[in-house]
């Protein structure tokens, strides 16, 4: 049986935490150089797990060694990517892991401040970590000369106002300085000019989670795990008509089928599996033939022709309409755009206001290769990924599924429904 990482204990206080061995990988980080911390984690192949999935050591290695600038640690806990909700599980069960990573990678980067930045929505889990980082900090893990290190780390919990755009790394910058939370052109990137101007490095809370295992056991032994570059295990958040829905934690490739089967429990009675987001509502859909023979690996994914992203799995069954379910995502996408890039503000409500009418059975065919054309003039034309979380949904769902969608244009749908109302009208 596999040995999980991230939800091996579920310890929210720091006594029950430390029992379990908590903290012993800090004090053996803090033991040794800190570029040997960072090539460890090279090592480890750990990759981002907030959705790029980057290589992590390289990207704490991008840092200037000759910049005499402040350095920063800042960890994406904005958490509001639609089917995604596998680092607020995190959060909840095992926050200390969390703390103890973020101390780990800002000895390796030489970061004296840390910023968790969570999601607006996250009342009670910003409070919890506010707790633990004090918690942390009376017992010597945290605040000046950390374990007799010589070693200083504040940590401050800094909470969003609920944008979907503040999960963007630059967005997100901008957000804790107290401006509006706009991407920022790049470069310069984040780890040359970053937070307050200075070198930063921004982690997702999974990311950060894995690396005290990474230093407790050794990179070549995390590396062994999962599937070649994709090494490591992986939390999955699945939702939709599956018996079990929830977070698990996984060897990266599983095939999907064994996951859905052992671990969501199998679709629901009466369910038949129609299609599958595998990484949160941002990429590509795929059909449930695709789906099925595939694994759960950032390769294996991108070859079935989506991305793992961030593990976020929406499962669709045989009573759900493309055409709404698109327009659902249509209307998230726009309405959290920033506005910045004509492309996304422009084309975003565009697609919504096309999709709006093939939904109410007042579309025509030509809606259909229209909105498939504003999709594409989107994609990799805005400042962020946003344009691109909206471009590739449209894309990828008329391509497959586009005789649902010439059924509403010829007005033989799922019904003419009430215009934002979801609600049949026959």
């Amino acid at each position: 049986m596999m040995e999980k990482i991230l939800l091996k204990t579920e310890a929210a206080d720091i006594e029950a935490y430390i029992k379990a061995g908590g903290y012993q990988a800090l004090r053996k980080a803090l033991a040794m150089k800190s570029e040997d911390v960072t090539a460890e984690v090279k090592k480890s192949n750990l990759r981002g797990r907030g959705g790029a999935g980057f290589p992590t050591g390289l990207k704490w290695s991008f840092i200037p060694k000759a910049n005499t600038k402040p350095r920063y640690l800042v960890c994406n806990a904005d958490e509001s990517e639609p089917g995604t909700f596998k680092d607020r599980e995190l959060i909840l069960k095992n926050p200390h892991l969390l703390i103890e990573g973020l101390a780990i990678a800002s000895y390796a980067i030489g970061a004296k401040q840390c910023y968790i930045y969570i999601r607006g929505e996250f009342a009670k889990e910003t409070g919890l970590l506010s707790d633990c980082v004090n918690e942390a900090s009376k017992r010597g893990y945290l605040g000046n000369n950390i374990l007799s290190s010589g070693f200083d780390l504040n940590i401050a919990v800094h909470r969003g106002a609920g944008a979907y755009i503040c999960g963007e790394e630059t967005a997100l910058l901008e957000s804790i300085e107290g401006k509006r939370g706009l991407p920022r052109l790049k470069p310069p990137f984040p780890a040359v000019v970053g937070l307050f101007g200075c070198p930063t490095v921004i982690n997702n809370v999974e990311t950060l989670a894995s690396v005290p295992a990474i230093i407790e056991k050794g990179g070549d032994w995390y590396s062994k795990l999962g599937a070649g570059k994709s090494a490591g295990t992986k939390l999955f958040s699945v939702s939709g008509p599956v018996k079990k829905p929830g977070v698990y934690e996984i060897e990266l490739g599983m095939p999907f089928k064994k996951f859905l089967e052992d671990y969501a429990g199998g679709m629901l009675e009466g369910s038949k599996l129609k299609a599958v987001i595998p990484g949160g509502s941002s990429v590509p859909v795929l059909t449930a033939a695709e789906a099925l023979k595939m694994n759960l690996d950032y390769e294996s994914v991108q070859q079935a022709g989506s991305m793992l992203g961030s593990g976020g799995i929406i499962i669709l069954d045989d009573k759900a309409c493309m055409v709404e379910t698109l327009l659902v995502l249509a209307k998230f996408y726009h309405h959290e755009s920033c506005g910045q890039c004509t492309p996304c503000r422009e084309g975003g409500g565009w697609i919504e206001k096309l999709l709006r009418k093939l939904e109410a059975g007042k579309g025509k065919e030509g809606d259909i290769a229209l909105i498939y054309s504003i999709a594409e003039n989107m994609l990799a034309r805005t400042l962020c990924p946003l344009g691109d979380a909206l471009a590739m949904p449209v894309m990828s769902f008329i391509t497959k599924f586009r005789p649902e969608f010439e059924a509403h244009a010829a007005g033989n749908g799922c019904g003419k429904r009430e215009a934002g109302s979801g609600k049949s009208t026959q």
